[in-house]
């Protein structure tokens, strides 16, 4: 069995190419805004990517990948309604992005098991965080590196802060939930 499949691999290109287009309504060039700006530039859209769905894709595949590792079964799938969503207020120049393009279905596991799959991709976003934090602070960092690595800073910031709320069905609330089954035995 391979570890990804066509499908999930077709999932990750329209992922990162509707991240890529949603993120360019948040991450711009310099260039003025008008109206509905619903027409990015190549450009916008290719630097969205870089920046945006790095922490977002890899957040995924760190829940798949560590359950597989556990031997627990996971499959990758996009949400319409979520990547529908985010390309509504991505069209309308909403100042607020609300997106959950995808997650991962996971079949069996302990609740320690789960509680770490769970955390594993907000992981990676701190991991994410702290790489970008620490590359900043090198004094050559090239000037045309220091907004990527800000604006990937700050979206990974962000992206962990948001996953670990305790919420359904968030993965704070995952990882809290299992936490809390594993102290009641």
């Amino acid at each position: 069995m391979a570890l990804i499949s066509i499908t999930e691999i077709i999932y990750i290109i329209v992922l990162t190419l509707a991240i890529g287009y949603i993120f360019s309504g948040y991450i711009k060039l310099r260039r003025p805004l008008t109206g509905l700006d619903i027409k990015p530039s190549f450009k916008e859209i290719k630097l969205a990517i870089i920046i945006a769905a790095p922490g977002i894709i890899l957040h995924e595949l760190a829940h798949k990948f560590t359950a597989l590792a556990f031997g627990i079964g996971a499959k990758f799938f996009i949400w319409i309604p979520g990547i529908i969503l985010g390309l509504v207020l991505r069209i309308f120049n909403s100042p607020f992005l609300i997106l959950a393009p995808g997650y991962v279905s996971i079949s069996g596991g302990t609740d320690l098991q789960l509680a770490i799959t769970s955390f594993a991709g907000p992981f990676i976003n701190l991991l994410l965080f702290v790489i970008a934090h620490l590359l900043l602070k090198k004094r050559n960092i090239k000037k045309r590196y220091l907004f990527t690595l800000y604006i990937t800073k700050m979206i990974n910031l962000w992206l962990f802060i948001f996953n670990m709320l305790p919420v359904p069905p968030l993965d704070g609330y995952q990882v809290f939930s299992h936490l809390i089954n594993i102290l009641k035995t």
